[in-house]
Parts: structure tokens; sequence; C-alpha cells
């Protein structure tokens, strides 16, 4: 054998095992950690002013639409391996032009509104934790100082906080196991009978909102390039990490209402589960299942500023995906990190967390809807079926229209104005932008021929 055959053998044995780094079980962790957050701790109160007690039932209904979204995503996921997800399926399903790359800058606009969602949910219930009474601005001034913190810490590039997020997720998951097991025993199933909510259609309007709760979905498409199989085992682990999660969802929720009546969970809309766990544990309960929120939002803040918004910003910046997107570390420069700071900060200081919780899932109901959409152009090419993905951008602009008719109906007309001015901006951003530096949209390098052959088998 020639040292140049030995080379290859070697390169072709490292790429193997760095492809089997990522595990069908690994890969559902990873997905259970991208979900399950802070969407839970900050919007099951909002939900129940529609929903009433049936709050478990829109998360259920939440889930479902998003199963077929995630169908979607697994199939580009499996064919085209790449740690770019939303951006670069974007890309490959519309090509280089204004639509994808309008679409990326509002996914980038989405992150930001998921980060003042968290923000907001920080602020919450740390002044709910506080001894004493805060007046109405602190709770800005603290969701505004989250932010700047965090920009910091990522700003030096902080290897740490990049590597805590497992261990925060772990924390989490045992903090809620301790509450099921615990709230079991206290759980009235009469809870049910009590009356309030909108009806059916106040399910349908809660399961909109709770839609952004589902969103770190798309996170396990990032690991795909790392898979041994992708085309088996990146669908795999993403249904497995949305059945997991809907079950944790259904099972907290179903308790919250079983220990809580429906006015306390409706006063306590920003912070309900500490609250439930108050109800359950007293005061134990109470400090504890608050500290895990406040983990719960501070690391959501910080995951998606360290990684997605990051990667969006990059992809709608330079048209491709950063060399090092690996590292999780803001290279394209510390301006971007500030703007995504300083637009955080300005959702969570003009907008309510009941705005900012709109607008999110309003946000990601489009994006995922318009990447299924994209899909049906190269559906060919992924083995997917033409039916369940006309369900997926079905079933995801019908939510988008119940949550926005919603929004306009019950709440200030800022919430959704700003929301379509986002949007509109994005094209016109990309428009003027694509014009003044003749920027195009690229993709990440294909996979190896052998690997993408293993992902075409699906």
């Amino acid at each position: 054998m020639t040292h140049k055959d030995s080379s290859q053998k070697g390169s072709s044995q490292n790429r193997s095992s760095q492809k089997a780094s990522i595990t069908v079980a690994s890969a559902t962790a990873i997905g259970v950690g991208g979900m399950m957050g802070a969407g839970l701790y900050t919007l099951v109160g909002l939900a129940a002013t529609t929903a009433g007690v049936w709050i478990p039932v829109a998360f259920l209904v939440g889930g479902l639409v998003s199963l077929f979204s995630v169908y979607s995503y697994a199939k580009l996921g499996a064919r085209f391996p790449s740690r770019g997800g939303a951006a670069q399926f974007l890309i490959r399903c519309f090509g280089d032009g204004v639509i994808a790359g309008g679409l990326n800058i509002f996914q980038f606009l989405g992150w930001i509104i998921a980060m003042a969602l968290y923000a907001s949910g920080f602020a919450g219930y740390a002044r709910h934790l506080l001894p004493f009474d805060t007046p109405d601005w602190s709770g800005k001034a603290i969701g505004v100082g989250l932010v700047i913190v965090l920009i910091g810490v990522n700003a030096i590039g902080s290897k740490l906080v990049g590597r805590s997020e497992m261990l925060v997720v772990a924390i989490e998951v045992a903090i809620l196991v301790a509450f099921v097991v615990a709230a079991s025993f206290k759980a009235d199933g009469s809870n049910f009978e009590q009356s309030g909510g909108e009806g059916v259609i106040g399910i349908f309007f809660a399961a909109g909102l709770l839609y952004v709760t589902y969103e770190g979905f798309g996170v396990v498409t990032n690991s795909a390039g790392d898979m041994k199989n992708p085309a088996k085992e990146l669908p795999r682990a993403m249904y497995q990490a949305l059945f997991i999660v809907i079950v944790i969802y259904v099972v907290i929720s179903s308790l919250i209402v079983m220990v809580m009546t429906l006015p306390e969970i409706e006063a306590n809309q920003g912070h309900v589960l500490s609250d439930a766990g108050r109800a359950v544990l007293g005061q134990v309960g109470f400090i504890v299942i608050g500290a895990a929120a406040l983990l719960a939002t501070a690391s959501g803040v910080n995951a998606t500023l360290f990684g997605d918004a990051n990667l969006a910003f990059t992809v709608a910046k330079s048209g491709e995906m950063p060399a090092d997107f690996a590292r999780g570390v803001w290279r394209s420069g510390t301006w971007g990190l500030l703007m995504a700071g300083a637009l955080t900060c300005a959702f969570v200081v003009f907008f309510p967390l009941s705005s900012v919780g709109q607008m999110a899932s309003l946000a990601f109901l489009i994006v995922y809807g318009a990447v299924s959409a994209g899909h049906m152009r190269v559906r060919h090419q992924t083995g997917a079926k033409a039916w369940l993905l006309i369900a997926a951008v079905t079933l995801n602009l019908a939510l988008f229209c119940l949550l926005l008719g919603y929004a306009i109906h019950t709440g200030p007309a800022s919430t959704w104005i700003t929301l379509i001015v986002v949007l509109i901006a994005s094209f016109v951003v990309e428009i003027v932008y694509r014009k003044v530096t003749h920027r195009s949209l690229r993709l990440e390098a294909a996979p190896a021929s052998g690997d993408a052959d293993a992902a075409a088998a699906s």
C-alpha cells in the first residue's frame, strides 16, 4: 500500500469516526434540549386565557402540527446533511434569490423576537422571586440587563457558557421530574370541570401561541453531518425528540391544571409554573422551580444568541455558512452581535410578554411553513410525500391565520402591525442589500458522494 493510499484510508476512517460521533440517542437529547425550555415556563398561563383548563390539548394540537414540519425537516436533513438548518434548506429549496434571502433575514429577526420572549420571561420570574414588590419598569430593566450580560459573555467567546447548555437542560429535566412526581400526589382531576376559556376555537388560539415551544426541533438537523447514517438516524431522532417533548408538555400542563384553579393560573400568567410548585411543595417548590425557570429562560437567550441567531445573521450577511460555525462563536463580527442584542432589547422594552409570545409563534409558523412549501420543489430528491408537505403548509397557515386573527381582535395593534412590518422589511432589506453588495447565497459544501448516496437511499 502506498503512502497516498494509506493517507486516503486514514482520512476516510477519520471521516467515518467523525460522522459516527452523533448517535440517535444523542441527537434525540439535542432535540429535547432544543425544544423544551423557556416557552414552557412563560406561555402556559397566557394559553389558559383562551384554552381554559384544556391547555394540555392545546399543547397536543401544537405538537401534531409540528409533526408535519418535522417530517419535512427530517427528509431535507437526511438528503442534504448540513449544520445550517432552515438557513440552508431555504437556499436549497428556493435557490439564490430574494425569497430565500428575505426569509433568512426574517428568520434572524424571528430569533430576535424569541430571545425577547425568553428575556421577558426571565424578568417575570426574577421579580416574582424577590421578597419585595418592584415597580413595573423593573421588569424591562431586568430583561435588558440579562441581554447585556449575555452579549458581554458572547463577545469574549466564553466556551464555558456553550458547554454548560446540556448541564442546564439536565438540571431542568431533573426538577421537572421531581415536580411531576410530587404533583401526582396532590392532583385533583375534578379541576378539569372548571369553566373558562373560549371553547374549541380557544384551544386552537392557544395552540398557535404555544407553537413557539416546539421551534427548537430544527436544531437536530444541524447534527446530520456528524451521523453515521443520517437517512435513517435523523428522522428517528427527530420523531423521538418531538414525542418526548409532547408527552412532557401534556403531563406538566395537566398537573398544573390539577393543582391550581383556573383563576389562579390566569392571575399568575408570567410565572405560573413556580406557583404550581408552591401549591405542591410550598415555598421550597416555589423557589426551586423559579430557579429552574431562571436557568431555562437565561439559557434560551444565550443558546439563541450563541447559535441560531448567529447562523441566520451570518448567512443573511455573507450568503454562506461560516467556516467555524461548529465553534458557536460570533466570528462574523462584534457589530452583528451588538445589533442582535440591541434589537432584542428594543422588543423587551416596547412589547409585553404576551405580544412577543404571539409574534414569535407567528414568525416561526411562517418560516416552517415556507420551508415545507419550498420542499415541494425538491421533493423528488428527498423522497418526501407531496400530501404530507401540503398538510404541513396548510396546518401552519391555518394556525398562523387563527393566531393572527386573535392578535388583531384582542391585542394591541402594535403586535400584528410590527410583525407585518418586520416581514416586509426583511425582503426590502434583502433586495437593497443584494443590489448594493452583489452578495449571492451559497450552499454549504455538499457531503461526500457516498454520504449523499446513503442519504438518498431513504
